[in-house]
C-alpha cells in the first residue's frame, strides 16, 4: 500500500509502495466545495477500493493501462478523456491496437491488461478538449491538451493552486515515449516546447519524479527529458554511417536496453525508429539506401 499521501494545496497526490515506478502511476484527488476530481486511477487507487464519497468525475490524461487500472472502482462515476483517448477507455481491445504489436505479443499483452491492471473497459466516457475548464467550486482543473505520448495526452492546470499536472511527460532519465501507433515525435517536440510557457507553482508527474516546487528545476527536468531525443538521434546517424535496414536499427535499439526482454519491446523501437528516420530525413541527414537507410 502507499505511504503517506502528499497535499499540494486542493491537490492530493496518492502515494503508492513502487513510488509511482510502471506498472504503477500516481493519481491525484483534486478537490473544491463542489465535489472531488480523481485523476489518473492507478493500480494504487485499485488496491484501495474505494476513495472520498465526493468523487464525482474522473479525468484521465490519456488511456494507457498504468493510468485507467483503478476504473472499476467507479463504475457509474463519469469519465473524461481528449475524444482521441475515448475509444480505448471504453475497449482494452481498442488500447491494445494502438500498441501496434505482432498477434503472439498481442495475446501476451492482452492477458497482463485482463490480469494485472483488471481493464474491462468503462461507458461512461466524455469528451474534453484542449481549453476545456472543469469547474469544481472555489477551484477548476484545466485541460492542457500535450500530444505526443499518445494523440490525446493531456495535462490539466488545476487553480488558484497552481498545480501543474504533466501526465506521461514524466521527466524520468528513460526519456520520453511514443512508441503507439497514435505517437508522434513532432507532437510532442511541441508540447514540450508548450510547457517551458505554462508558469505554475507545483510540477506533477504520472512516474517516480512525483512534483517538483521550483520553476528553474523544472525547465532543467524538462530540458533533460527532451534531451534524450537528441541523443536518440545521435545514436542512430552513427549507427547509420553505413547503410542499415529498419530490422538493424530495431534490433540495435533506441530506447530499451539489451537486456530488456518485454512483449512490446520491439513494436515499440520499430515505432520510434520510423519517428526518427522520418525526422532525420525531412532535414536531409538521411537518405534510403540499399532496401534501408545511411547519414548523409
Amino acid at each position: 500500500m502507499g505511504g503517506a499521501d502528499l497535499q499540494y494545496g486542493g491537490v492530493t497526490l496518492l502515494t503508492s509502495a513502487e513510488g509511482g515506478r510502471y506498472p504503477a502511476a500516481n493519481s491525484l484527488l483534486v478537490s473544491g466545495t463542489e465535489g472531488t476530481v480523481l485523476v489518473d486511477p492507478s493500480l494504487e487507487v485499485g488496491r484501495r477500493g474505494r476513495l472520498p464519497a465526493d468523487v464525482r468525475l474522473v479525468a484521465l490524461t490519456h488511456a494507457h493501462e498504468d493510468h485507467v487500472a483503478g476504473l472499476h472502482v467507479f463504475p457509474e462515476v463519469p469519465v473524461v478523456a481528449h475524444p482521441a483517448e475515448v475509444a480505448a477507455v471504453r475497449d482494452p481491445e481498442r488500447l491494445l491496437a494502438g500498441f501496434g504489436l505482432a498477434a503472439a505479443e498481442a495475446d501476451v499483452v492482452r492477458r497482463q491488461l485482463h490480469e494485472t491492471f483488471g481493464l474491462t473497459g468503462h461507458e461512461r466516457v466524455g469528451t474534453v478538449e484542449d481549453g476545456a475548464v472543469l469547474d469544481l467550486g472555489r477551484r477548476s482543473v484545466t485541460v492542457v491538451h500535450l500530444p505526443g505520448h499518445t494523440a490525446g495526452h493531456c495535462g490539466l492546470l488545476v487553480e488558484p493552486d497552481g498545480f501543474l499536472f504533466l501526465g506521461d511527460i514524466d521527466l524520468t532519465s528513460f526519456g520520453p515515449y511514443y512508441g503507439d501507433l497514435s505517437s508522434s515525435l513532432d507532437d510532442l517536440l511541441t508540447s514540450i516546447g508548450r510547457l517551458r510557457d505554462v508558469a505554475a507553482r507545483w510540477y506533477g508527474t504520472s512516474h517516480q519524479v512525483g512534483v517538483l516546487d521550483d520553476r528553474k528545476t523544472f525547465l532543467a527536468a524538462l530540458d533533460r527529458f527532451a534531451a534524450v531525443v537528441d541523443r536518440r538521434d545521435e545514436t542512430l546517424l552513427q549507427l547509420l554511417r553505413q547503410p542499415r535496414t529498419l530490422a538493424d536499427v530495431v534490433a540495435h535499439r533506441l530506447v530499451y536496453r539489451p537486456h530488456v526482454r518485454l512483449p512490446f519491446v520491439e513494436a515499440v523501437e520499430r515505432r520510434t525508429a520510423l519517428l526518427h528516420l522520418e525526422r532525420l530525413a525531412r532535414h536531409g541527414l538521411v537518405a534510403p539506401a540499399d532496401g534501408g537507410y545511411v547519414a548523409v
